[in-house]
């Protein structure tokens, strides 16, 4: 008499796994997305992907470490709305790359943190990919970081992404703004567009009060909402470390949140502020349907917004001819956009 096979029992979900947290899934998407990462390695990389620390070789005793911290905000609705998040994960690099770049350093390596509420596969690996991407784009590994899986703390289908940066920069050109004095000249570096600041606000002003959907043209344009506001932030790594083989940069400031009455001060020393001509760029168009359309304070669209200049170099005033030619050699757009005066504080023309 043959013997009765046993009854396969049905593969059941884990207890983690129904209350939304499934190990498995992010076991294997951490998988596929190793090689990718792989490929940012740069020289100082010791480590492989997935040690419980990453390891880097010091750039030696003469170098200063430079590092920040940022996130990308409510730009990540507005990825989850047009179900586009190839871009967000290079918003965030370049975001840190260019805080870094304010004190004349170049990044080494970047760690990233992904929380979300339950972990998509797709989500996460495009994610990743824009994170490699423009890491390999600005020579900084992906060293690390944390995916976390957090249902009940994060609404479900969307995520957060957070990233930390760090870089080196030689002492002797270390910039910090103390050298900037009346008569120098500012020049601005154009944005792609919000970058990764003041979307509360454009979110409110385009979806709720002027009733668009994230495939409607913005008026004016022909571009979608979701191609302008998805526009990936610039790294200005490039530009910059050809300007400072040509001239003496006296400071530097990153346009991110609080726009140019908040980010230009930064930098500067007591006794000095800065006249900027707003007439000297054009505005993009999606700023003047916002403020239009929000009936926003034109001040207030200067402190929340970079209004399409995304990055201001100080320069001597007789070495602003070569800065400009410099930039402009390297398709970077520049303008000369003020002045440092004798003063305080920020006033717009």
């Amino acid at each position: 008499m043959s013997k009765k096979k046993p009854a396969k029992r049905a593969s059941k979900p884990s207890a983690y796994a129904e209350a939304g947290v499934d190990i498995d899934q992010m076991n294997t998407s951490l998988t596929a997305i190793k090689r990718m990462v792989k490929a940012t390695n740069t020289r100082g990389v010791l480590s492989d992907v997935g040690a419980f620390g990453g390891l880097f070789a010091s750039p030696g005793k003469d170098h200063i470490l430079v590092a920040s911290s940022d996130g990308v905000g409510t730009k990540l609705k507005v990825a989850s709305m047009a179900d586009r998040h190839h871009t967000v994960g290079q918003d965030l690099v370049n975001h840190c790359v260019n805080d870094i770049l304010v004190q004349g350093a170049r990044p080494l390596f970047f760690l990233d943190y992904l929380g979300t509420a339950q972990l998509k596969a797709k989500v996460f690996k495009d994610v990743v990919s824009g994170l490699c991407k423009a890491c390999r784009e600005n020579g900084a590994a992906l060293l690390g970081g944390e995916t976390a899986e957090m249902p009940g703390l994060y609404p479900s289908g969307e995520y957060d992404l957070v990233g930390t940066i760090l870089g080196t920069v030689a002492r002797r050109e270390l910039v910090t703004g103390k050298s900037v004095r009346s008569g120098d000249v500012l020049i601005g570096l154009p944005s792609s567009g919000l970058h990764t600041n003041g979307y509360s606000l454009a979110r409110k002003v385009i979806f709720e009060k002027a009733g668009l959907g994230i495939n409607d043209l913005l008026p004016g344009t022909k571009r979608r909402i979701s191609d302008v506001l998805l526009a990936v932030h610039k790294s200005y790594l490039k530009p910059v470390n050809a300007l400072q083989k040509r001239v003496k940069i006296t400071g530097m400031a990153h346009v991110t949140g609080g726009g140019f009455y908040d980010n230009l001060p930064r930098i500067l020393p007591s006794g000095v502020g800065v006249d900027v001509d707003t007439s000297a760029w054009r505005v993009p168009p999606v700023y003047a349907f916002i403020q239009e359309q929000g009936k926003v304070d034109r001040d207030e669209m200067y402190r929340v917004f970079n209004m399409g200049i995304g990055y201001v170099v100080f320069v001597r005033r007789k070495d602003a001819d070569l800065a400009m030619s410099t930039l402009k050699a390297v398709r970077a757009q520049p303008k000369v956009i003020g002045r440092v005066v004798r003063g305080a504080g920020v006033t717009l023309s």
